[in-house]
């Protein structure tokens, strides 16, 4: 996986915006809008903020080969299943941010980025 290309992404997305989560969960519940419901205690965006932030940090982690990322993306899965979150479901955070990120990229968005985000959700995916 090109872990430049991941990082050249984040620090592009940081500085087109301050504070990416409105985006990304405006695009996570354009495409699932059931659950857009998990979060109606969520009143002022932190636990929101709190779970990109986590979900930004496994990235993170799984650049730099920690084992902790792995572990918290297995955790993640059993934990958000308790939500009514299918398993399947649980991927499609990473890739609300990606497309995120890409739309604040705009035309800074690389063939590489894109590959490494491929292989990148694709790595989130296998692990179960």
């Amino acid at each position: 996986m090109n872990s430049a290309a991941i990082l050249d992404t984040l620090e592009r997305a940081s500085e087109a915006c301050a504070d990416p989560a409105p985006l990304v969960y405006e695009r996570l519940f354009a495409a699932y809008p059931h659950l857009e419901s998990l979060f109606v205690m969520d009143r002022d965006g932190g636990v929101r903020g709190s779970m990109l932030e986590t979900c930004l940090n496994i990235i993170l982690g799984l650049l730099d080969g920690s084992e902790t990322s792995r572990f918290l993306i297995s955790a993640g899965r059993m934990q958000h299943e308790g939500y009514g979150v299918p398993n399947g479901e649980f991927d499609v955070m990473f890739a609300a941010i990606r497309d995120t990120f890409r739309e604040l990229s705009g035309p800074d968005w690389t063939r590489e980025a894109e590959t490494a985000w491929a292989d990148l959700l694709s790595e989130i995916a296998s692990i179960k």
